[in-house]
C-alpha cells in the first residue's frame, strides 16, 4: 500500500496553523485512502523574541502596526474561526509573546508515534492554558506527559546542535519560497498554503494520491 507523505511547516504560536492542522486531520479522518506519514517542520515567525518573551498585546500591536481596538477585532475574528474548526483560541489567557525554538526542539525530539500529539499539546498549552512555551520547564512537562525522560530531555533541549538545526530548517524553508504558515506539501509536489477548509484538503489529498510516488520515510 502506498504511503501519503505530508510535510507541514508551522509555528507553535500561529493560531492559523492550529486551525489548519485541525482541518487537515479532519480531512484525513474522512479520507483513509492510504497510510499517512507526517513530517513537522519549524517555521520561526520571529526568532528575535528574547528568551524571557514580551508582553503579548503590546508586542502584537507593534508587529502588526495597529491599535488596541483593531487587535481585539483581529483576535475575535480568529477566535471565531477557531471555534468553527473545533479548536479553542483564548487570546485573553496569553500573557507572553515567546520565542518558539524550544517548542520546535521538543517536536523534533518526540518519538514518531506521539509527535502529532505533542504538537497538539503545545498548541493547547499556549492557546488554551496561556502557558509560556518558551520556558524549558513547561516544555519538559509536556514531553514527560508523553513518556519522555525529564533529565535526558533537558540535556537534549540545551544541546546547541538541536537548537541550530531548528533555526537552520526554518531558514531553509524561507530560502525555498515558504513565506507564511501553515504550509503543506503532499507527496513532495502538491502544495497548500493556508489553513483552508476540510473540503480543500480532501481535494488536495485526492490529487496527491494520483501521483506515482511512494513516500520515502
Amino acid at each position: 500500500m502506498k504511503t501519503m507523505l505530508i510535510d507541514i511547516f508551522h509555528d507553535t504560536v500561529c493560531p492559523w496553523c492550529r486551525i489548519g492542522k485541525k482541518h487537515l486531520f479532519d480531512a484525513l479522518a474522512q479520507w483513509q485512502e492510504q497510510e499517512v506519514y507526517i513530517r513537522w517542520h519549524p517555521f520561526l515567525l520571529d526568532n528575535t523574541v528574547s528568551a524571557d518573551g514580551y508582553e503579548f498585546r503590546s508586542f502584537m500591536q507593534n508587529r502588526k502596526g495597529i491599535k488596541a481596538e483593531e487587535l481585539q477585532q483581529m483576535f475575535d475574528y480568529t477566535q471565531r474561526a477557531g471555534e468553527a474548526a473545533g479548536v479553542k483560541l483564548d487570546f485573553d489567557k496569553i500573557r507572553l509573546a515567546v520565542n518558539t525554538k524550544l517548542s520546535h526542539q521538543l517536536i523534533t525530539l518526540a518519538p514518531a508515534n506521539v509527535k502529532n500529539d505533542v504538537v497538539e499539546a503545545i498548541y493547547q498549552a499556549y492557546f488554551e492554558d496561556g502557558l509560556n512555551i518558551g520556558d524549558i520547564n513547561v516544555i519538559v512537562a509536556i514531553g514527560t506527559a508523553y513518556q519522555m525522560d525529564a533529565t535526558e530531555l533537558k540535556l537534549q533541549l540545551n544541546d546547541r546542535d538541536v537548537v541550530d538545526a531548528v533555526v537552520a530548517e526554518s531558514t531553509f524553508a524561507r530560502l525555498n519560497g515558504i513565506n507564511s504558515v501553515p504550509f503543506f506539501i503532499m507527496n513532495n509536489q502538491v502544495k497548500v498554503n493556508g489553513s483552508h477548509s476540510v473540503e480543500v484538503f480532501l481535494e488536495t489529498l485526492n490529487r496527491a494520491a494520483l501521483l506515482d510516488i511512494t513516500a520515502k520515510i
